[in-house]
């Protein structure tokens, strides 16, 4: 009953100053929202300027939150900083009907993504191809900003778009981000540095577009099958005029793109940090690529789609980089109907967000919850899927990021192809790396290199800790498979491994071809179950009798 509900929620000290808490968020977003949890508890509220904004942590009103529908939370209201950067027209200017299809990028389908693994490893390879045998040294914001805007590029739209993208754009991009100021939320085209820096960034973006899209009409293209640039331009409104202008498309390629870049390459600089912090597992995931590459190269093979899955410390030291430093440290919403949430009731207009960076570091839920510890993730410990409500870096349920198992996918094949032949170290003090959050999409600050050189040998192989197999195919107890629909996506994971067992469908959505299946798809449902990227399927196991 939402009339048992409390409408006055507890306000975070500082509610009265200028603006409220927009000059904290701009200088000390974390401390604030550290400060929020710890005076108000899992509801707090904030105030920006003429906004207020209710800020969530804990798993209960995380859930609460990620578990809403685009008809009680609109997603595209609450980021009017992204809105200059898409375009009109596109992503949060889209219903959210429209948004759904266009983020169903066939290249994320589970078919497609086995692909992947050879594109990501040519591109590496053509980025490290200039190293020299005695080394050098990166910027790591740059080297990782340019080769994930390569692989996000290539994977998604095609290897004949990204042949004709210069290294200009990797700095382009680096200028959108940094026009995401918290200040948007009172004007998001104030009359701003950063802000004037963003819009011409974009007006150089539409305008190479714009000359890729000519190359494709008068052929002057790079020869190579067609790609999403090709399909886009051949498709036509009933009059026969084009459907997309280069402004719209530049906008579909900056979204699709700009969550992919901007993830991957801010989270593999960070696992490179703290593994050169902690060289102890920067040993053990040497180890495993060691391992991998011995087993690959008596097959003939460089990497595969399996061997992906399953580099299991390398997939912690990713996963503990994202805990600790998560591309987006907010994730918000506008109410649009009234919003009960942790005892309180929400008022349509505000602001509701949860924080990524909070609701993983707290102490009652992870051990050593500031300390770097890839073992939360490995066998017999699971800490991220034992808390899928506090460890959010890609969000959770219904509007979990999309690409989040192509980021995964790609980082690691990043690691696996650049850690074979060259190892690292850091060339300045290890604890001045961090991060700049006085913008809402955070980057690392510089400077922040490291140096390279190439290996002189191989670790010995250390899988110790490594993730253990569970047995499979367990007999003599009657079980049933279960679907969160909440939380699926569409991925088509489950259809790849048991077909018999999974169909997803055009709506994106999966249907349990059998219920109660044989004991003889136990072992294909179990491993549907292990590479679900969403972890929306569990198995239920019954009593003998029904």
């Amino acid at each position: 009953m939402t009339n048992d509900l409390a409408t006055e929620i507890p306000k975070v000290s500082g509610w009265d100053a200028d603006n409220g808490h927009l000059e904290d968020l701009r200088t000390d977003p974390i401390g604030l929202m550290k400060r929020a949890r710890a005076e108000c508890g899992d509801v707090a509220e904030l105030r920006l300027a003429d906004k207020e904004i209710v800020l969530l942590t804990g798993a209960d009103a995380n859930e609460t939150f990620f578990r809403a529908s685009d008809d009680d939370l609109d997603q595209a209201a609450a980021y009017p900083f992204m809105k200059p950067i898409f375009g009109a027209g596109v992503v949060f200017d889209a219903s959210p009907e429209e948004r759904r299809e266009a983020l169903r990028n066939q290249a994320l389908r589970d078919k497609y993504m086995r692909g992947h693994a050879e594109t990501i490893a040519r591109e590496v390879h053509e980025m490290i191809g200039s190293w020299g045998a005695d080394g050098g040294e990166i910027d790591l914001l740059d080297f990782f900003g340019e080769l994930t805007l390569y692989t996000s590029s290539s994977c998604l739209v095609g290897r004949k778009f990204r042949e004709q993208l210069s290294r200009e754009v990797a700095h382009l991009f680096h200028e959108l981000e940094k026009g995401t100021d918290a200040l948007a939320y009172v004007d998001p085209y104030m009359d701003i540095e950063s802000f004037r820096r963003r819009d011409a960034a974009r007006e150089v973006l539409v305008d190479q577009i714009q000359t890729i899209m000519d190359s494709r009409v008068d052929g002057t293209a790079p020869d190579g099958p067609d790609d999403l640039v090709d399909v886009l331009i051949s498709l036509r409104n009933d009059d026969g005029s084009e459907r997309y202008s280069a402004d719209i498309i530049t906008g579909m390629f900056i979204s699709m793109m700009f969550a992919g870049h901007h993830t991957t390459s801010g989270t593999a600089a960070w696992t490179l940090i703290e593994l050169l912090r902690h060289p102890e597992w920067f040993q053990r995931v040497l180890a495993e690529q060691d391992e991998i590459a011995a087993e690959a190269a008596e097959h003939g093979e460089e990497l595969t789609y399996q061997a992906l899955r399953e580099m299991p410390v390398t997939e912690a030291a990713i996963k503990e980089a994202l805990r600790l430093h998560p591309p987006l440290i907010l994730l918000m919403r506008v109410v649009t109907t009234p919003f009960a949430v942790g005892g309180y009731l929400v008022e349509p207009g505000k602001l509701v967000a949860t924080s990524t960076i909070v609701s993983a570091t707290l102490p009652e839920v992870f051990d050593n919850a500031d300390g770097y510890d890839p073992g939360r993730y490995l066998e017999p410990r699971q800490d991220d899927r034992d808390n899928p409500w506090n460890w959010i870096p890609f969000g959770a349920g219904r509007h979990r990021c999309v690409g989040a198992a192509f980021a995964m996918m790609q980082l690691k094949s990043i690691f696996s192809i650049l850690l074979r032949e060259w190892t690292f170290e850091p060339s300045q003090d290890p604890s001045t790396y961090r991060n700049d959050h006085s913008k809402m999409v955070v980057q690392l600050a510089q400077p922040c290199g490291a140096r390279f050189s190439r290996r002189s040998g191989t670790a010995p192989a250390d899988r110790r800790g490594a993730e253990q197999a569970a047995p499979l195919g367990q007999r003599d107890r009657r079980w049933r498979l279960v679907v969160d629909h909440d939380l699926c996506q569409g991925h088509g994971v489950c259809e790849s491994e048991a077909p018999e067992l999974f169909r997803v469908g055009r709506d994106a959505d999966v249907q349990l071809l059998h219920v109660n299946p044989p004991d003889s798809q136990r072992v294909r449902a179990e491993t549907a179950v292990k590479y679900c990227p969403t972890q929306a399927l569990s198995i239920v196991e019954e009593d003998e009798t029904p």
